[in-house]
């Protein structure tokens, strides 16, 4: 008996594994990725990011929006869901803690 599997087997299972984090904006769904299933550069900017974040004179605001435009599947999901929580740092700090939790699992 063969536990061959297909690709695409394979691929649900990191689907599964290492998903987004998924925020409905009513129509448009935001997807959050998650960091292994985003280019190279990406993922190292958020690590720089998140150093940032770390930091006392950090500019929270900013850098939570960097992160979040870097995450966002797309340019256009970033900007409208940045659009939709505009300066509320609380809400941006809820959003990322919310997508560092939901994809902590598949962070190596």
């Amino acid at each position: 008996m063969s536990n061959a599997m297909t690709l695409d087997d394979i691929r649900a299972a990191a689907n599964a594994k290492y998903g987004s984090f998924d925020i409905s904006l009513g129509e448009l769904n935001v997807r959050l990725l998650n960091p292994l299933r985003m280019p190279k550069k990406n993922r190292d900017a958020l690590m720089a990011t998140q150093e940032k974040l770390g930091a006392d004179d950090a500019d929270q605001e900013a850098l939570l929006k960097e992160a979040l435009n870097l995450v966002a599947e797309t340019p256009a999901q970033a900007k409208a869901l940045l659009k939709e929580v505009g300066d509320d740092l609380a809400v941006l700090a809820t959003i990322f803690e919310g997508y560092v939790k939901g994809t902590q699992a598949g962070e190596a």
